[in-house]
């Protein structure tokens, strides 16, 4: 839906409701019930232990909201235009991806209006942050489709997201889930408090975040892997080197993860750093397939 659908469709509704005022009625309570359903039921089950909270600076006072997508959810920043965090499940792969679009669609859910356009020619990648093989292969076409959403996407170096960060999303696809089945990811972006802007007002991030989080079972304790990306990553850099808790994930964002967690839980998994228990030594440096 374009702009100006959207403007169409905004005046129809106000007319309606004008002309009707019975209908401010019905809109009012369907708004209550469907926000109700969207925070209590919706968005619960499509992150773990809570959704991330916008906690410190840099990503409190941002101008964000949440959108909850065909296989992922994210908080997107009107203000940076950019995601701060993406949620995702990982699981068994499903579906067949289908061929890419032959573009990046405007997401009609932002006032942003970030568009394919505003990336062309500026020397950074639209960085998918849900990736696209991953949701398509676990939710299908119309989740694939979602991915390609401006909402979900991030300047990235070309080297970063073609190379390093490439690596990282097929472990997770492939190898990762084969060894530990379902597994959680949290993503996004890591700013300056005062970060360089594309043209189009895109903020740039410095770095990039990735956490995984398996958690337990009758058989094993919770276990998490977290990684941080700077933006010059070298393209065959090992893995481990990368490797930080997620306590510091949440001290270069400002975020809060997994905060239904109890305490004593919470603390061990976000200090701690355990490569060894996803197997990433094994992998570290395996080249990337560009």
């Amino acid at each position: 839906m374009n702009r100006r659908h959207q403007l169409s469709l905004l005046q129809t509704l106000l007319t309606l409701v004008i002309k009707n005022p019975k209908y401010l009625l019905i809109a009012v309570l369907g708004g209550g019930l469907w926000y109700g359903y969207e925070v209590t039921v919706a968005r619960p089950a499509m992150a773990y232990m809570g959704l991330p909270q916008e906690s410190a600076v840099p990503a409190k006072g941002q101008w964000s909201h949440v959108l909850r997508n065909d296989g992922f959810m994210l908080s997107y920043s009107e203000s940076l235009k950019n995601p701060l965090w993406v949620t995702y499940k990982v699981g068994a792969a499903d579906y067949i991806p289908g061929k890419r679009p032959s573009g990046f669609s405007t997401d009609w859910r932002s006032p942003a209006f970030v568009s394919h356009d505003d990336y062309t020619g500026t020397g950074y990648d639209r960085g998918h942050m849900a990736p696209n093989y991953v949701i398509a292969s676990r939710y299908g076409r119309s989740a694939q489709l979602d991915t390609f959403k401006m909402t979900n996407i991030t300047p990235q170096k070309p080297n970063l997201n073609q190379k390093s960060w490439q690596r990282l999303e097929e472990l997770v696809a492939n190898d990762f889930s084969k060894w530990f089945g379902e597994f959680w990811v949290v993503t996004g972006p890591v700013f300056d408090a005062e970060p360089k802007r594309l043209k189009s007002g895109v903020a740039i991030p410095k770095a990039f975040y990735k956490i995984l989080l398996k958690p337990a079972t009758a058989e094993q304790p919770a276990k998490a892997l977290a990684f941080i990306f700077p933006q010059n990553a070298k393209a065959n850099i090992s893995l481990m080197k990368l490797v930080v808790s997620i306590d510091e994930v949440e001290a270069q964002t400002g975020l809060d993860f997994f905060s239904d967690l109890d305490d004593s839980i919470e603390n061990a998994l976000e200090s701690s750093l355990t490569p060894e228990a996803w197997r990433l030594p094994e992998v570290a440096n395996r080249p990337s397939r560009y």
